[in-house]
């Protein structure tokens, strides 16, 4: 991540769904409609990750000192920060990463409660892209997705 980070990326992700990553155990819905969520947002608007709603990730300080946060209910904050980072055109990687579902406690991730919240900044990147140009096109340039295997 580090590496990422000093090659110029602002945000670097933790990735279950690009080469190398993987994910054990959790709910099947959540977990296909997570994966239907990172891929389809790297493929249709050049995302710099698979792994859009996966929490673990490196944000470089100036990004959180120049975004205003929007989210209020924690968990859509990750899609949050990598989409607005996308839309200026900030560098974002993603490293492999292993998800292992929780063996004890309770998760507090609520489907229906969390599902809108998701698909707000989902739908930010869709419309946010098609209105700057930034898409598929973008990748690989200043903006573009990096990754180390």
């Amino acid at each position: 991540m580090l590496q990422l980070f000093h090659e110029g990326c602002s945000v670097v992700a933790g990735s279950r769904y690009m080469r190398g990553g993987k994910q054990i155990g959790g709910p099947r819905l959540k977990k296909a409609l997570s994966r239907l969520a990172g891929v389809s947002l790297h493929y249709l608007v050049g995302l710099g990750t698979h792994d859009a709603t996966n929490s673990f990730r490196l944000y470089a300080k100036e990004l959180l000192d120049s975004t205003e946060i929007e989210s209020d209910g924690g968990f859509e904050l990750a899609i949050e920060l990598t989409v607005k980072a996308h839309l200026r055109g900030l560098g974002i990687g993603e490293v492999p990463t292993t998800w292992t579902d929780r063996e004890a406690g309770q998760s507090r991730f609520r489907f229906r409660k969390w599902l809108p919240k998701y698909m707000r900044w989902y739908w930010r990147a869709i419309a946010g892209s098609w209105f700057t140009g930034r898409g598929r096109a973008e990748r690989g340039r200043n903006g573009g997705s990096r990754l180390i295997s």
